[in-house]
């Protein structure tokens, strides 16, 4: 147990930074190591961004663990037009470096589906270039989003016990988006995150990042995800993982019934893998036929 302890103090005292001050909650950035696959840091690690035009595979973490009430404070710097649903923000007991990469594709279901693991969804109306939003857990465990100095209450059960970082999703839309610090208020003192980012050079600087052009003369019955509309209770097991919305009758060679079959002919060609588990899709798509539709 004791060793247990020590090992534990480890992480934590690997991944929280200076303090310069009483009021100083600790340097807020982006870890370094535990990113997606298609995401690229930049601006001292507060400036996260897609390096391809996808709709997944952008996960990033804090990189210390955030307290109760500390509100995250972003802003999303681009946005595509040729995908739905945006932001998923969130918390996890799992701390970065211990993750093995690559990391999963999505946080929403890949993450959230195991222990430890809380997302919630960001209306795309909330997630346009230049918005931006606080999000942060409650005394209670709830995960509150703030836009526009109106919250939404959206999830409750978040384990408080254990030391907790965030997790943010860099999904559908959005391309890229900037760390802007962190805030804990109580009674007549506030404390911050440090360093406050520096500003960017302007909209056009991202193109220094060797960023993809947004492809903007996309179909609208091309985009492969509808996110913020609501899946009824007791069907998530049945709902495509891409678009969240349609049924998921296609299974992949890999076994995994994931894929709707609006979504299966986007995914089998322009990214050639399951998007549960990567595994190479090297034959036809079978259609999976429910039991009430064959009666």
């Amino acid at each position: 147990m004791a060793r247990e302890n020590k090992n534990k103090n480890s992480v934590l005292q690997s991944e929280v930074s200076h303090r310069c001050s009483l009021l100083c909650l600790g340097r807020l950035n982006f870890h370094r190591q535990a990113v997606g696959d298609k995401v690229r840091l930049s601006h001292g690690g507060q400036h996260a961004e897609k390096t391809e035009n996808t709709f997944k595979n952008g996960l990033v973490f804090s990189n210390r663990p955030v307290r109760v009430q500390e509100r995250i404070r972003l802003r999303v710097e681009r946005d595509s037009t040729n995908w739905q649903g945006a932001l998923r923000v969130g918390f996890t007991t799992m701390p970065p470096s211990a993750r093995s990469l690559p990391l999963p594709c999505l946080a929403i279901p890949n993450l959230t589906d195991k222990p430890g693991h809380w997302a919630v969804p960001v209306n795309e109306s909330y997630c346009q270039a230049g918005s931006e939003l606080e999000f942060w857990v409650s005394h209670g465990g709830s995960i509150y989003v703030a836009v526009n100095n109106r919250q939404h209450k959206w999830l409750t059960g978040v384990d408080l016990s254990q030391p907790l970082w965030a997790m943010i999703d860099i999904y559908g839309k959005t391309r890229s988006i900037l760390l802007l610090g962190s805030k804990k208020t109580k009674l007549l003192c506030t404390r911050r995150s440090c360093p406050a980012p520096e500003p960017l050079i302007s909209p056009d600087a991202y193109n220094h990042f060797g960023s993809v052009p947004d492809v903007s003369d996309f179909r609208r019955d091309d985009c492969m995800s509808c996110l913020d509309m609501e899946i009824p209770a007791g069907k998530n097991n049945n709902v495509c993982v891409v678009c969240m919305v349609k049924e998921a009758r296609i299974t992949l060679p890999c076994g995994h019934r994931c894929l709707c079959k609006h979504c299966d002919s986007r995914v089998c060609q322009e990214f050639g893998t399951c998007p549960l588990c990567r595994h190479k899709i090297r034959a036809p798509c079978i259609t999976g036929t429910s039991k009430q539709s064959q009666n």
